[in-house]
């Protein structure tokens, strides 16, 4: 378990706004209480489902939300890391140095964070609407033209 005494920031009532499903929030704290003084985790979804006894689809949906807020960031497979702003630190030093060198467009002090989050969620949302019609119509194309040979063979006698 972490040591670490010091976060950059407040966030709770922020991830409260956020209106995330309650298997993120738990992910989440799960994440930071594993995380390495910055916020760097070493942990692979599936141990990650079995500490939070969620299956394998319900964890990568919760890491696919903390990813969308900006929240969580996924540098390698097994390999997390928690936003400078939630990260623990051991020193407050150590903190504001990494709040420093973070994008703007990742702090979650933004005054669009929660806004420029619920984006993010749509556009997710739309591109997997465009790829389930892809694969309706790919689907649909396949059937037409296994119909289509269907129809023109015909028996031998």
């Amino acid at each position: 378990m972490s040591t670490l005494k010091w976060a950059a920031t407040n966030a709770d009532g922020l991830l409260a706004d956020l209106d995330l499903p309650p298997a993120a929030y738990r992910a989440l704290l799960k994440l930071r209480g594993h995380s390495e003084a910055g916020g760097r985790i070493g942990i692979d979804q599936a141990t990650l489902g079995e500490l939070l006894g969620l299956s394998r689809p319900s964890v990568n949906a919760a890491l696919r939300e903390l990813e969308l807020a900006k929240l969580v960031k996924k540098v390698r497979n097994g390999v997390y890391q928690i936003n400078p702003m939630l990260a623990g630190y051991a020193c407050p030093e150590d903190a504001e140095a990494a709040v420093k060198m973070m994008p703007k467009a990742d702090r979650l002090d933004s005054r669009n964070y929660v806004a420029n989050y619920r984006k993010a969620v749509a556009a997710y949302q739309d591109q997997l609407a465009e790829q389930r019609k892809k694969r309706a119509a790919t689907a649909a194309a396949k059937k037409t033209a296994a119909d289509k040979r269907r129809g023109s063979l015909h028996a031998v006698s």
